[in-house]
């Protein structure tokens, strides 16, 4: 074969690399696209809340406190612990002490930011015990601290010590984390 047409097949190879893979990411950016992503909209403007209502062991819905603002009721997922799903072992536990620590009283919120579900990602502080609720949740055994590519979270000193003391959900080594679960049995509504 000569140079010529090797030139000229190399060349067409590449020509139709370049369209199979710029078709590629055109079909992946098109289904990533679909993925419906929640609207940003801008934090809250209020920083003291009374939870009303706990959904589960790491989501809350709050209304501000002597404070006007947009909404009346925002939903809140507690940043920094990954607690059990709700048809999971520990999950109703998780959300009865949840419940039982903060519904219905005053937390001060520090807001971060959204997440894809449209729930905003805060801190939750307990006014009338001083404490930090994400932190009280895994030191107590009813949840994890959310692990994320390779970081341990923030509250990694005191899984260890609920996991040390056999706290709650930690009493079986076998517990699986909320990812992990759902990835084996599928999400609690499809049960």
């Amino acid at each position: 074969m000569s140079t010529h047409w090797r030139d000229g097949l190399l060349r067409l190879n590449r020509w139709r690399s370049a369209v199979f893979l710029t078709l590629l990411l055109l079909f992946a950016g098109g289904a990533i696209g679909a993925k419906r992503v929640a609207p940003k909209e801008p934090a809250p403007s209020f920083n003291q809340a009374e939870v009303t209502r706990v959904v589960d062991g790491d989501t809350v819905w709050v209304k501000p406190v002597n404070q006007t603002a947009d909404k009346p009721y925002w939903r809140i997922r507690i940043h920094g612990i990954d607690a059990p799903e709700s048809c999971q072992s520990h999950g109703v536990a998780a959300t009865t002490a949840l419940r039982q620590k903060i519904e219905g009283r005053t937390v001060d919120v520090m807001w971060l930011s959204q997440d894809v579900y449209g729930r905003w990602l805060a801190r939750l502080h307990d006014v009338q015990t001083q404490s930090e609720v994400g932190a009280w949740m895994v030191m107590s055994g009813h949840a994890w601290s959310y692990q994320y590519k390779g970081d341990p979270g923030p509250y990694a000193g005191e899984e260890a010590r609920a996991r040390a003391g056999r706290l709650g959900l930690f009493v079986d080594d076998r517990a699986l984390r909320p990812s992990q679960f759902r990835r084996l049995n599928g999400p609690c509504s499809k049960r």
